[in-house]
């Protein structure tokens, strides 16, 4: 690993999971083009993720990461950006009032567009073209013209993640996040659940919360935390040409800051010490996952920590275990126990959706609920066995009323996928079934946390 680190060090380094640009001189151009763009987000913004995070590394506060598997451009609309904001918020309310604990609220939005795939091309009859790699690289129709790499296309992501967070800013700061208007959409949740009766107790218990707030004369018009809320967006920083043109030092630090996002994830298939996108993460001073999957060696793991948080510091690493629900149980203590060891300071959190993968018989992928609650257990089971602290979730979902994901209270069965099987790419779990899990989260984030661990991680820490 080289010593010094500039943001296009990278190019130095073998590299997986990208396209093979046809034109050269037009991929520069784009770049170019890219560098003179305001940055999305700014370097304090990403200072105080890291300051929130680190709050989670301790056990006093808590990760919800969630949104699209890739957003697209044919998908992209004003109610799709709300619906999916909405949900998450809902999700965060059921989360800080369960778990009696600050909700760190990081949306998979505004940048989520380039996908790794399992091969390079796909094959439909006699004709093999390109596999789709996300919109930002390529079309999912099946054609040459749609599945040649355009570069063109990063400046069009560009635009729409602009967008996408002028939104997300407005709706988080201008009273669309009041906790009272949140709690509303709960309570209509839990009324038309099918499993009404299991989350009522919580939604009145918060509803008198809030109504002995407003008697005391503590409400949106008089104290701004209730009114607003902090939200973050991230994407797994796998185009490095787009993350590169977005990088800019900090005036006020020097430091360098991937501008595209606030937090950026490195993928379970480029996570590799020697290559060129653990180089490119090395250098930028953002919050930093990494995606943990059963192939991952606890020796490799320790040697990322070391080049990615050589100063150990806590709120800059985030670990995302992506196990499968038959595997947590034989890849995940062993992990958590070699990072207990090592004393180093990361978030834990379960990405629940990545193992569980299924194809039905009718042949649509989709992710049974069942397995995506039980490997959510498992985790926090081996947390707690280990001393360690389940810090966070990270999730596939949509603020749609998709049918892409078998079971939940709704009881979607095989019959039902194909009613709105909407994704672009992988399964997610719609509204009701994403605001179900942070209901059965925040029970077990009760018990968690009433067991004293959390006390014990912050005393060690």
């Amino acid at each position: 690993m080289a010593k010094t680190w500039k943001p296009d060090s990278w190019r130095d380094y073998p590299i997986r999971q990208v396209p093979e640009y046809q034109d050269l001189d037009e991929l520069k151009s784009v770049e170019i083009e890219l560098g003179a763009m305001p940055p999305l987000v700014f370097a304090g913004e990403a200072r105080r993720l890291r300051q929130q995070l680190a709050e989670v590394a301790e056990g006093r506060a808590f990760l919800l990461q969630g949104g699209d598997c890739a957003e697209s451009f044919a998908e992209f609309s004003a109610n799709n950006i709300r619906d999916s904001f909405k949900v998450l918020l809902q999700m965060a309310i059921a989360l800080t009032f369960g778990a009696s604990c600050p909700v760190v609220k990081v949306g998979r939005m505004a940048g989520q567009f380039a996908k790794p795939r399992s091969e390079p091309t796909e094959k439909q009859g006699d004709v093999e073209l390109p596999s789709y790699r996300g919109d930002i690289i390529n079309g999912i129709e099946f054609t040459e013209d749609a599945r040649t790499p355009d570069p063109k296309r990063m400046v069009r992501a560009y635009n729409q993640a602009s967008a996408t967070l002028n939104l997300i800013r407005a709706f988080a700061q201008g009273g669309f996040a009041d906790l009272h208007q949140v709690h509303q959409w709960n309570l209509d949740f839990v009324a038309d659940s099918p499993a009404s009766e299991r989350y009522a107790e919580m939604s009145a218990r918060i509803d008198e919360a809030l109504g002995f707030l407003k008697a005391c004369g503590i409400t949106g018009e008089a104290v701004q935390q209730i009114r607003e809320t902090d939200f973050y967006t991230s994407h797994e920083a796998l185009l490095l040409w787009y993350e590169e043109a977005m990088t800019r030092q900090d005036s006020l630090t020097g430091d360098w800051y991937d501008t595209s996002a606030h937090l950026v994830w490195i993928g379970d298939r480029t996570r590799d010490l020697e290559e060129a996108h653990v180089e490119f993460m090395r250098g930028i001073e953002n919050p930093i996952g990494i995606k943990c999957g059963p192939t991952l060696a606890v020796d490799d793991l320790l040697r990322l920590l070391e080049a990615l948080n050589p100063a150990n510091e806590a709120g800059r690493i985030t670990l995302i275990s992506r196990m499968g629900h038959e595997n947590v149980e034989k890849y995940l203590p062993g992990l958590v126990r070699a990072v207990q060891k090592e004393g180093a300071k990361v978030v834990w959190s379960s990405d629940p959706m990545h193992g569980n993968m299924i194809k039905s018989a009718s042949g649509y992928k989709t992710r049974p609920f069942d397995r995506i609650l039980s490997e959510v257990r498992q985790v926090f089971a081996v947390h707690h066995a280990e001393g360690s602290y389940a810090g966070g979730i990270h999730v596939e979902m949509t603020g749609q009323d998709v049918t892409e994901c078998l079971g939940g209270a709704q009881a979607i069965d095989e019959e039902r996928l194909s009613d709105r099987y909407h994704t672009h790419c992988d399964p997610r779990l719609n509204a009701n079934q994403a605001l179900e899990l942070a209901f059965l989260l925040a029970e077990e984030l009760k018990a968690f946390r009433g067991s004293g661990v959390e006390r014990k991680i912050a005393a060690v820490g």
